[in-house]
């Protein structure tokens, strides 16, 4: 298959792309931050887009009062039904003594037709007693759910985190956590510490400090994913509307941590508790999981999953989570699992491993990522691999995970290009050649 190469950024600064749903709905737009190193977020302040016919582009957000200790904002999605951006913002006091953290950062989104005017998204309170619906940290690389109604997150808990400070047997475990419809008030005080929210946050991944081998417990979970545009058909034939997939950190027989795939079942309902486990935790405690959400690992493998950081992906009819693990030769390799559990299936046979995140094209026929300094894209129905860039050099490689658009025939991408000033991120579109 055949793809044009287009260049669409070009100014003196970085031009990041989220790893999935970068594209509007219409696929005429493109969002990105401003950080020329993924690990910036802290001192970066601008959300922007660009048109992928024009290469127009135009600025959606800046923070206030932005140094090198935050705000920050970064990690920016489209909505898949409304003209809307979700990105992360860091904490609005941050300063040298409390900057951007895992603990201090939120979800807010921005009305493409209203730039500047920022939306919170989960309520934030850390302030005792503290308010069903709302949070108590930082939520962190926002997912819209394929109606674009629910969102998911992965989380890190302030309050334990200044437990843990004190009391080595408490630890703030990183967790998965969504949002549903739903405003939760918290209110102002003035420390710009807490905020309302649009949407009503749990957490939905059980973690331990101490995780049983025998029980498939966790103390991390991480790097999510929705399973399907709208869920996925379970073995008694009935249909899982909505459901995540992520990364959770076992314990062998050893003691040596080993990361799976699990899955969470999600009822309609996310709103009510377990009897005596409230929603937003107590003043030792982390948030608790609402009742009737289901925890299940679906990989059982020797070494775990293995590779660059990535994010599991789904097809969008739900039936396949992929993965990255190394295959009999140390090679990384993409691997899929049924929601079900059951065989894992290797989807990619290169001589060369697969050197970061990745995605199914929505028509569910590909899927795109970067090995061999190249993007490439394989046919799951053939298994056939193509590079469909040039094989770059070190210093001008694919950066990050290639994401398609909604129409499944273009991929933006990005790679370092140098100038005068230096090399900085810009944004590439692959359109395929008709």
């Amino acid at each position: 298959m055949k793809f044009k190469e287009t260049q669409l950024t070009r100014k003196p600064h970085g031009h990041t792309i989220h790893y999935t749903s970068v594209f509007s709905k219409d696929d005429n737009w493109i969002v990105y931050d401003t950080r020329n190193n993924d690990t910036m977020i802290v001192s970066t302040g601008s959300i922007e887009m660009v048109n992928v016919k024009t290469g127009e582009v135009k600025v959606l957000y800046n923070t206030e009062n932005q140094t090198e200790y935050g705000p920050g904002v970064g990690a920016a999605t489209f909505s898949p039904t409304q003209n809307e951006v979700l990105f992360i913002h860091g904490i609005r006091n941050a300063n040298e003594l409390q900057p951007y953290g895992v603990t201090r950062r939120t979800g807010v989104a921005i009305d493409i037709n209203r730039p500047q005017k920022p939306i919170f998204m989960d309520a934030r309170d850390i302030t005792f007693p503290f308010t069903k619906g709302a949070l108590r940290g930082g939520t962190h690389a926002h997912s819209w759910s394929g109606d674009g109604q629910w969102i998911s997150f992965t989380y890190n808990d302030y309050v334990m985190e200044k437990i843990a400070k004190v009391d080595s047997s408490i630890q703030d475990l990183r967790t998965v956590g969504i949002m549903v419809p739903g405003k939760v008030i918290v209110g102002d005080d003035g420390s710009l510490e807490n905020n309302d929210g649009k949407m009503f946050s749990v957490v939905v991944s059980k973690v331990t400090e101490h995780p049983n081998p025998k029980r498939n417990e966790i103390d991390k979970a991480f790097d999510e994913s929705w399973i399907g545009s709208n869920g996925y058909i379970k073995l008694n034939g009935k249909k899982q509307e909505k459901a995540i997939a992520f990364q959770g950190n076992v314990r062998d027989i050893q003691g040596n941590a080993i990361t799976e795939v699990f899955v969470l079942d999600l009822p309609k309902n996310i709103t009510k508790s377990q009897t005596d486990l409230p929603l937003e935790g107590t003043v030792n405690t982390r948030p608790n999981v609402p009742e009737s959400v289901i925890q299940r690992r679906v990989t059982y493998t020797k070494n775990g999953i293995e590779g660059p950081r990535h994010w599991l992906r789904s097809k969008a009819d739900g039936s396949l989570i992929a993965f990255l693990a190394k295959d009999s030769l140390g090679i990384i390799q993409v691997f899929g699992v049924s929601p079900n559990g059951g065989a894992i299936q290797q989807l990619t046979h290169n001589e060369f491993s697969v050197q970061g995140p990745f995605n199914f094209s929505p028509d569910g026929n590909w899927i795109a990522y970067p090995a061999d300094n190249s993007i490439f894209i394989n046919d799951l129905k053939t298994g056939k691999a193509e590079r469909i860039t040039k094989r770059f050099s070190d210093n001008e490689k694919p950066i990050g995970a290639p994401v398609w658009s909604n129409d499944s025939n273009k991929i933006a991408y990005n790679r370092y290009v140098k100038d005068e000033s230096g090399d900085f991120l810009q944004i590439f579109l692959l359109d395929k050649a008709p």
